[in-house]
C-alpha cells in the first residue's frame, strides 16, 4: 500500500502507543501517525477512531497534550466503552493547519480518509476492513471530521466533533496563511453545512460540542440552527469551557461513548470474548457495564 513504513519498536513504547511513518503520494512524503492500541490479546475486527488535532499540533499533540490514551483505557477498564484503536494522524503539517482539504498540490483529505486506516489495518491486527470507523477531532479537526465524515459517509459510521472550526473562513482566525491557500472551487467543499446539503441523503451519525466561552460558540450555534431547520438528525451539546484543552480533555469522553453506542454488536460481542487485560504482570477481566 506503501512505498516505505516504519512502526515503531514494542520494547520501547510506553503508555500503550505506537507510531508510525509511510510514504504516502496524497502527501508527496511522509505522514505520521500516534496510535493509542489497547492492552488486550485475541481481539478481532474492533472499531478504529480517527482523532484530528488543530492548528499547530501534530501527531502526538491529542496523547501529550489531552492524554486520549489515558482517559480510553480507563474507560475501557471500567466496562464504559469496548476496546477500540484511536489513530492520532498529523494534519501533514502545512503552515500552521491543513485544514485536511486538499491544496497546494497536496491531497491532505486523501491522507486521512484513505491512507490513515490502510496503515493502520496494515500494521495493527486488531483493525481490519471489517472494523467500524470513526472520526472526531478538535477546533480545525473539528472542522476535519465533521467535513470528511459527512462526505465519505460510506466509510465513516459516526463523527463528532468538539468546538469546531464550522466554515474555512474562520480559519484567519487561526492561522497566517491567506484564505486563497485554502478556499475550494468547488464551494460546496467550504463549510460543514454546505457539506451536509451536498450529502444530506446519506449522512453518518453526527453529534458536535462547543464550550460556551468558547470563541466559536456563535458558529457552532449557527451550525446548529441550519441542521435543525433543515431536519437533519445530530446531537449538540454546550458545556463551560473555551477553546483550551481543558474542555477537549474532559469532552473526548463524549465521542468515545458516542461511538461505542454507534458500534455494531459484532464488535460488542467481540469484546465479551476478549481475553484478560494484562497490566504489569498481572491481568484483570475486562467487562461491560449494562
Amino acid at each position: 500500500m506503501f512505498r516505505t513504513t516504519e512502526i515503531s519498536d514494542s520494547k520501547f513504547e510506553s503508555d500503550n502507543l505506537r507510531f508510525i511513518t509511510v510514504k504516502t503520494k496524497n502527501l508527496k512524503g511522509r505522514g505520521d501517525i500516534c496510535l493509542f492500541v489497547p492492552p488486550l490479546e485475541g481481539l478481532k475486527d474492533i472499531p478504529l477512531v480517527i482523532l484530528l488535532h488543530g492548528v499547530y499540533g501534530s501527531s502526538w499533540t491529542w496523547s501529550q497534550k489531552g492524554g486520549v490514551h489515558i482517559t480510553a483505557l480507563k474507560m475501557m477498564m471500567q466496562g464504559k466503552i469496548q476496546p477500540m484503536v484511536i489513530a492520532m494522524p498529523s494534519d501533514g503539517l502545512w503552515g500552521d493547519g491543513s485544514a485536511y482539504i486538499k491544496h497546494n498540490g497536496i491531497d491532505f483529505e486523501k491522507w486521512i480518509v484513505d491512507d490513515v486506516s490502510r496503515a493502520v489495518i496494515q500494521n495493527i491486527p486488531s483493525v481490519s476492513e471489517k472494523s467500524d470507523l470513526f472520526i472526531s477531532g478538535l477546533s480545525m479537526g473539528g472542522f476535519g471530521a465533521l467535513r470528511l465524515g459527512v462526505k465519505y459517509s460510506k466509510k465513516f459510521k459516526a463523527v463528532s466533533a468538539h468546538s469546531p472550526v464550522t466554515s474555512l473562513m474562520q480559519m484567519p482566525m487561526f492561522v497566517e496563511e491567506s484564505m486563497e491557500n485554502y478556499l475550494q472551487e468547488d464551494e460546496s467543499e467550504n463549510s460543514v453545512w454546505d457539506v451536509v446539503k451536498h450529502y444530506k441523503n446519506n449522512l453518518p451519525k453526527i453529534r458536535f460540542d462547543c464550550g460556551t466561552e468558547d470563541l466559536l460558540i456563535d458558529y457552532n450555534r449557527a451550525l446548529h440552527k441550519q441542521l435543525t431547520r433543515a431536519k437533519v438528525e445530530h446531537t449538540y451539546e454546550e458545556f463551560s469551557g473555551g477553546h483550551e484543552w481543558a474542555y477537549w480533555q474532559e469532552h473526548i469522553k463524549d465521542s468515545l461513548l458516542f461511538f461505542d453506542k454507534t458500534a455494531t454488536n459484532r464488535q460488542i460481542a467481540t469484546f465479551k470474548n476478549s481475553l484478560n487485560f494484562k497490566t504489569n504482570g498481572s491481568s484483570k477481566r475486562l467487562g461491560r457495564q449494562a
